[in-house]
């Protein structure tokens, strides 16, 4: 039996000593290169993403960097880049749904599952796909945080201290990112067409506002406030600011004082949520 792989066209031997186990990794692997092989021919497709974060740092940093207070003192421009760092991670969903919608509008998917492969492959494929480009996106974003004159403070420790405290931030953001990639799958299968993919940003751009990522809660009314407390952005933007050595402007509320616990728990609910959900809906898609 062989297979062919879609976007390389390389064709594979399916070797019966081979188990099942061996070729949902080589199937999940060639959609992985085929992701992959998009970007390394359509570089501009990162920086495209990143293009609204981005500007969201040059308009806040430096348009309003002057007139922005952080409660509890300190630098503005520093307080903010964590937070863009998780708007970034957050926005990718909306990629990872327009890819889906796309491949499935072009009948890459139908191909997909009229081809003896794992049917897990397509969904798993993609999201490891989504996670390696985020690891390229977040590199771009903090190289231009640092050429802003960012740079992270992880107090007095040791130096390996620091290098841990770098570590764990970066993999909050990684692990948001992951269970937002569910999200953005499910959508994608769920959405009709690539009109509607546009309407995401009615829901991202009021997520993204409605946080810490530019703003304290405390600056705000109570009532948006309390919700910005609970949005699972916040909770990784007071904890990555926290371990970066950034300002956090934290209160003395519980979701600011466990910023940590929660941006640990929330990307690991979201996960255990849209991940089946993403799974059932690819499986049921008609033939």
């Amino acid at each position: 039996m062989t297979t062919t792989s879609e976007g390389t066209g390389r064709t594979y031997r399916r070797r019966p000593q081979h188990g099942r186990v061996f070729w949902t990794i080589a199937d999940c692997w060639n959609v992985v290169r085929r992701g992959l092989t998009h970007y390394r021919r359509q570089p501009v497709s990162i920086l495209w993403q990143l293009g609204f974060p981005i500007l969201s740092v040059l308009l806040y940093g430096y348009v309003f960097g002057k007139a922005m207070r952080v409660p509890g003192g300190g630098d503005y421009k520093a307080f903010l880049m964590p937070g863009m760092f998780v708007m970034t991670v957050a926005m990718g969903f909306v990629s990872t749904a327009t890819i889906f919608v796309n491949d499935a509008k072009k009948g890459v998917i139908d191909r997909f599952r009229s081809m003896p492969m794992a049917p897990s492959a397509v969904v798993a494929g993609r999201g490891a796909t989504d996670l390696i480009v985020a690891c390229a996106e977040l590199g771009i974003m903090m190289a231009t945080a640092y050429g802003m004159g960012w740079r992270p403070e992880f107090g007095s420790g040791p130096f390996p201290g620091s290098v841990l405290g770098f570590a764990k931030a970066v993999a909050l953001l990684l692990a948001l990112r992951f269970a937002l990639i569910w999200v953005g799958v499910w959508l994608g299968l769920l959405l009709p067409g690539p009109e509607q993919v546009g309407g995401l940003f009615a829901i991202v751009f009021p997520l993204t506002m409605i946080s810490s990522i530019y703003v304290s809660p405390q600056q705000m009314p109570h009532w948006l406030g309390q919700a910005a407390l609970w949005n699972p952005l916040s909770s990784t933007a007071g904890a990555t600011r926290a371990l970066f050595g950034a300002p956090t402007g934290q209160g003395e509320s519980w979701p600011e004082q466990h910023a940590l616990l929660l941006a640990g728990a929330w990307p690991a609910a979201l996960t255990l949520l849209f991940l089946p959900l993403a799974v059932r809906r690819f499986r049921r898609l008609s033939r």
